[in-house]
């Protein structure tokens, strides 16, 4: 039968045997979102799950049965939604809002300007209270960045052709839940400034899954579908993992 796993800012669906264990479940868990079973706490109508029985010792689940998973991190880092804000971003002559996380890095930040703005990110210097973010790998909350903190751009002057990097070929392999293909591995070639709302239609396009709403995690994080797998961090050999589901900024 499937069930849905709730978590704050996340919810997927699993499939489950009728007597499968509780810490069978966890496992599962544990695979495809890297919490430690240890670290994980399931509960059904307030009532929580005991490692040593069986779904069978429960009743009162069923086929669509939610279950809440909570950690003793809440939320937990990798759903990181009470951490993202809005900044300014200034131009000489305009100026656009962004949404951030306190968590990205200078590099994010220019690679979500270079999106909404098509500005190229080598032409980029960022400075916010009057000093230069001179660090890519430094994070925004390292800089002291707060909600409706305003970032400037000196744009430098260079040829076109050394604007933007070009795009490299990856080779990833997609991991799907056991409810999607009994958690088959694909292997995909994408270019890395692909969105991954392209990956997705690419996965449906092949029947490698059904048309549905998915969630995507590299590295234990959410993937956001409108960034790039270069925005991502994704490289050569990297494992993304796909769940059904939606994402969602509020509570369940």
């Amino acid at each position: 039968m499937k069930i849905t796993i709730v978590m704050k800012g996340c919810q997927f669906s699993m499939e489950v045997g009728p007597q499968e264990p509780i810490l069978e479940i966890k496992r599962k868990i544990q695979q495809f979102l890297g919490i430690p079973i240890d670290s994980q706490t399931l509960t059904v109508c307030d009532w929580e799950l005991v490692d040593g029985l069986d779904l069978a010792d429960y009743p009162l689940i069923s086929e669509g049965t939610k279950m809440h998973l909570s950690t003793p991190q809440s939320p937990p880092p990798e759903f990181p939604q009470t951490t993202t804000m809005k900044i300014t971003v200034k131009f000489s002559s305009r100026k656009i809002e962004i949404d951030v996380d306190k968590t990205d890095t200078v590099r994010s930040l220019k690679e979500k300007i270079h999106i909404v703005d098509a500005t190229p990110i080598k032409r980029m210097t960022l400075f916010f209270r009057g000093s230069e973010m001179g660090d890519d790998f430094r994070s925004l909350s390292e800089y002291g960045m707060e909600e409706s903190s305003e970032v400037v751009v000196f744009l430098k002057n260079m040829n076109r052709a050394m604007a933007d990097p070009p795009s490299r070929r990856l080779a990833v392999v997609v991991q799907t839940a056991s409810s999607l293909m009994n958690a088959a591995r694909i292997p995909v070639e994408m270019n890395d400034t692909s969105r991954v709302e392209e990956l997705r239609r690419l996965l449906v396009e092949r029947r490698i899954v059904p048309v549905d709403e998915y969630i995507f995690i590299h590295k234990q994080r959410i993937m956001r579908e409108d960034c790039s797998l270069r925005w991502h961090g994704v490289e050569n050999g990297d494992y993304l993992y796909v769940f059904k589901g939606t994402v969602s900024r509020g509570g369940f």
